[in-house]
């Protein structure tokens, strides 16, 4: 067994699932939108999360989008498959698959909608990491804007302490307070913050990073808060922030995943289609898009195609 674990770090990138008009997968564009990412200087990736369109496909989609992934990557960064699903039979079928697959850990979010006691949502992450080996990584996923359950730091810390494969927490609500919780956990307890336009402020309070739906659009700002971050450049670090929080705000921070698409599509990237019942931008609003970003890349000197 592996005593030493790979944990996120830096820029992870949440990553969009192409479709075709029909709502297919799109593998060839998954793939290249892979090797771009990888190619710019990101840290990690992270398939079939919320940005992922996650709750639009099977199980079966799932895991072809983990497998594309991971072969496109080719093992140049740490690759985490988001897992979580309606079920546990659904998320341990996931988790195994990324395990086979080759996978660096997976990620996997609190049980979604139905109200679960903190017991209920405990046994929930026992009872998967249980069923995994000891050694590959784990990180919970706390949204609870969407999920409809809050993962506590009380709940993590317990949760922690029984299962030494889960190693962190990816937090997507800006509070403060509970990711300085998080972090009080243990000192190997790994945390990263969902919220791109704090990325440097999450980075100051001791966060391990970002997983970022904005940096599979623009990776390079927040790559280069990152690198200002490691290299103490305070003054660069700002500068870059600033432009963080400007592509967050234009591409809605996430709020609708159709903004992202269009974006990828505006830097000559083929991102494809959303899933019904989520409707592409239509062309007014593309055109505002445009617009906008046109006006970013020269505010912030970066190249309207990505490559």
């Amino acid at each position: 067994m592996n005593t030493i674990m790979k944990k996120l770090k830096g820029v992870t990138v949440a990553m969009i699932t192409p479709m075709d008009e029909r709502g297919i997968f799109d593998p060839l564009s998954m793939s290249q939108l892979t090797d771009i990412l990888v190619k710019k200087g990101v840290n990690a990736l992270y398939p079939c999360g919320t940005t992922g369109e996650m709750s639009r496909l099977s199980v079966k989609e799932r895991k072809t989008i983990a497998e594309t992934v991971i072969e496109a990557n080719r093992g140049r960064v740490t690759v985490f498959i988001h897992v979580g699903a309606d079920s546990i039979p659904d998320t341990l079928n996931l988790a195994k698959h990324a395990y086979s697959a080759g996978a660096d850990g997976v990620g996997i979010i609190t049980p979604l909608f139905l109200g679960c006691t903190p017991i209920e949502i405990e046994n929930y992450y026992l009872t998967i990491a249980r069923n995994l080996p000891e050694d590959f990584p784990i990180y919970l996923y706390n949204i609870p804007q969407c999920s409809a359950n809050d993962l506590t730091a009380n709940i993590a810390s317990n949760i922690r302490r029984q299962c030494p494969n889960i190693i962190g927490i990816k937090y997507s609500y800006t509070d403060f307070n509970r990711t300085a919780e998080y972090l009080d956990i243990d000192k190997d307890f790994s945390v990263l913050h969902g919220c791109d336009r704090l990325f440097s402020s999450f980075l100051a309070l001791g966060c391990d990073g970002t997983v970022s739906g904005v940096a599979g659009v623009f990776p390079e700002p927040f790559v280069n808060v990152y690198e200002a971050y490691k290299n103490k450049d305070l003054e660069t670090m700002q500068k870059w922030q600033k432009h963080c929080r400007r592509i967050c705000d234009i591409l809605k921070c996430g709020s609708n995943m159709a903004y992202f698409k269009s974006g990828l599509e505006f830097r000559g990237i083929q991102a494809g289609h959303m899933r019904s019942p989520q409707m592409d931008l239509d062309s007014r609003e593309r055109r505002q898009l445009n617009l906008n970003l046109k006006a970013f890349c020269l505010e912030a000197g970066l190249p309207s195609p990505i490559l």
